[in-house]
């Protein structure tokens, strides 16, 4: 089979669905520091909350890497798990930011705001592959390194829109809130965050047609008798033992520079509120202490 060019907008609509998620994966990494101290965690606490989202991001993407090669349905291999993986990342967008909001005590808001971090994170991962993989699935070697291109330009894009969107929305809505609330800024951030997601799935859904399986096999030369040749790779496992020494080299700059954003992450906002604008968090959440009680995260289970 002729291994045919396709047209920009072709390739632009393979990727445009990133925008939408890395809006969603820039807010949870700038803003859910910013939640779990509002709403009373001890800022010293924040790097065992921050251990979930690589956790399910080690656990979800080979899993879904792996199951969509082996799957082939109406709506294709790559899209089914983009639209689950978005559908439930809109829904938690909706519910995180209120995890002080909804009448519950500190522990209960925590924990709550835990386990909507850990699905938000699940999702994202399981939305975010598949669009990396649909490149790979459609486009010949020759266009690759546009359409990643194409792809790397939305992803920073929607990065740029889910950093700032709370800082605009600063001079629309209110930047405070009642004590263990989560401002307005941030709450319709991940709202609209949200909105623009579930916009781009739409889109994703109505642009973007995936190969049946035998125009796949012809594409990349796969002989019918094999279906795929990723089935003879076997598991995850075997794959590392195989895998060339570039895959390795590239692997322990991304480990170092993982490193740097974990920590980014966790504390930029304690750092900037305390140095830049002399509001430290810290001094939020003593204001939060009931009866005597300190919620760090040793006593986080112990309740109320």
């Amino acid at each position: 089979m002729e291994k045919r060019d396709l047209s920009f907008w072709k390739l632009w609509n393979l990727s445009f669905g990133f925008f939408g998620v890395q809006i969603a994966f820039a807010l949870q990494s700038s803003q859910v520091s910013r939640i779990f101290a509002t709403i009373g965690a001890d800022p010293h606490d924040l790097s065992y909350f921050w251990i979930l989202p690589p956790l399910m991001g080690m656990i979800v993407q080979p899993i879904v890497g792996s199951a969509s090669d082996r799957t082939w349905n109406r709506l294709g291999r790559r899209l089914p798990y983009l639209v689950l993986g978005a559908l439930v990342a809109i829904v938690v967008m909706c519910f995180l930011p209120n995890a002080g909001s909804l009448g519950l005590g500190i522990s209960q808001a925590i924990i709550f705001g835990l386990v909507m971090l850990m699905l938000l994170d699940t999702s994202i991962n399981m939305a975010m592959q598949p669009f990396k993989m649909l490149v790979g699935d459609s486009v010949n070697e020759k266009q690759k390194g546009l359409a990643y291109s194409i792809q790397s330009f939305l992803c920073n894009a929607g990065s740029v829109v889910g950093y700032l969107a709370p800082f605009c929305l600063a001079y629309f809505l209110s930047n405070t809130a009642p004590s263990g609330e989560v401002p307005q800024t941030v709450t319709w951030a991940f709202y609209i965050g949200a909105a623009i997601l579930l916009l781009c799935v739409v889109y994703t859904l109505v642009f973007v047609r995936e190969m049946p399986p035998a125009e796949y096999a012809a594409f990349h030369g796969i002989k019918p008798d094999k279906k795929d040749d990723r089935k003879k790779n076997g598991n995850v496992f075997a794959l590392l033992r195989r895998a060339p020494k570039v895959f390795w080299t590239v692997g322990l700059v991304q480990f170092f520079c993982w490193v740097a954003f974990m920590y980014m992450w966790t504390y930029t906002t304690e750092v900037i509120a305390n140095q830049a604008y002399d509001t430290p968090v810290s001094e939020k959440i003593d204001g939060l202490r009931i009866d005597g009680k300190d919620y760090t995260f040793k006593n986080l289970f112990a309740g109320n």
